[in-house]
């Protein structure tokens, strides 16, 4: 796989695992069987990200808060490293999302990894989104100005 293609899709796997339910994660994960020996390298540890923001998307940008992340990294018995990060105070699911990430730097088990856990993960958070949007969409109230007269 291309360096770059390899990029993408562990971005992609990993904004699933930051994204995802820890419960419906444990449960994917657990049907899998897998249980790979590691040792933690960091963390879990919870700490504070400053959220920044740009006035119409475009302008200048501002703080806007503060947001709790957790991350762990850990280093299974075969040397592959996995770093995770996630909203959050769950240092369980930030450490199975590195176990996930660390395992899926071999080929094979990305494959059943994104297979079994990513893609209906992802699918769970699309759903999810395509209800938040209608139901967005069902109170949006559309405004205009009516002129009277030539002023």
């Amino acid at each position: 796989m291309e360096a770059e293609a390899h990029i993408a899709v562990r971005k992609n796997r990993m904004s699933v695992l930051a994204r995802c339910n820890a419960g419906r994660l444990q449960e994917l994960w657990d049907r899998l069987g897998l249980d790979p020996a590691h040792k933690t390298l960091r963390g879990p540890e919870s700490g504070l990200v400053m959220l920044r923001g740009r006035v119409g998307g475009t302008g200048e940008a501002f703080n806007l808060g503060e947001a709790t992340v957790t991350r762990a990294s850990v280093r299974l018995e075969d040397g592959s490293v996995g770093h995770a990060m996630a909203l959050g105070r769950d240092g369980a699911k930030a450490r199975l999302s590195a176990i996930i990430d660390a395992l899926c730097q071999n080929l094979e088990t990305a494959a059943l990894i994104d297979a079994e856990v990513v893609a209906p993960m992802q699918e769970e958070l699309d759903r999810a989104d395509e209800t938040r949007r209608q139901q967005t969409a069902a109170t949006r109230v559309d405004f205009f100005t009516m002129v009277r007269g030539e002023d």
